[in-house]
């Protein structure tokens, strides 16, 4: 049973761990890769990357990607948004922070912090979700 507007943003809004989808090379398969993201119902959705990775070159491409999340209790279901990417801004500490908290505990997110500058640079890349797949397959 596909879920409705309001239960799509709510879903996707919940700490997932999504798999992001960009168009890859002609002779390749859409680069699919985990990722955190942020989304706040009605609003954008962000994801952090390097600014010179692969998946970013493939973002500047394509000008668009999907990501999907799922669950499997207490329902097996899923939800998925595709759009067009609408800015990509420098990552702050701040922002890096409120990512690691959205997937992290308190003690947690201190010692990801401590090591976060080894990742290197970072963007985010906002998105505007315009097209939706969504299901709830109930509990099996």
């Amino acid at each position: 049973m596909a879920l409705t507007l309001e239960e799509r943003q709510s879903f996707l809004a919940q700490p997932h761990i999504g798999a992001l989808a960009v168009n890859d090379e002609p002779d390749r398969a859409p680069l699919n890769v985990p990722i955190w993201y942020q989304y706040e119902p009605g609003g954008e959705l962000w994801v952090l990357t390097g600014p010179d990775s692969r998946k970013m070159r493939r973002l500047k491409e394509s000008g668009r990607f999907s990501i999907m999340a799922q669950a499997l209790e207490p329902t097996v279901r899923y939800v998925t948004a595709e759009g067009p990417i609408t800015r990509v801004t420098p990552v702050t500490d701040e922002m890096h922070r409120e990512m690691a908290a959205h997937y992290l505990t308190p003690d947690q997110v201190e010692a990801y912090m401590k090591q976060a500058d080894a990742i290197g640079d970072q963007v985010a890349v906002y998105m505007r979700p315009e097209h939706w797949l969504s299901a709830d397959m109930g509990s099996f």
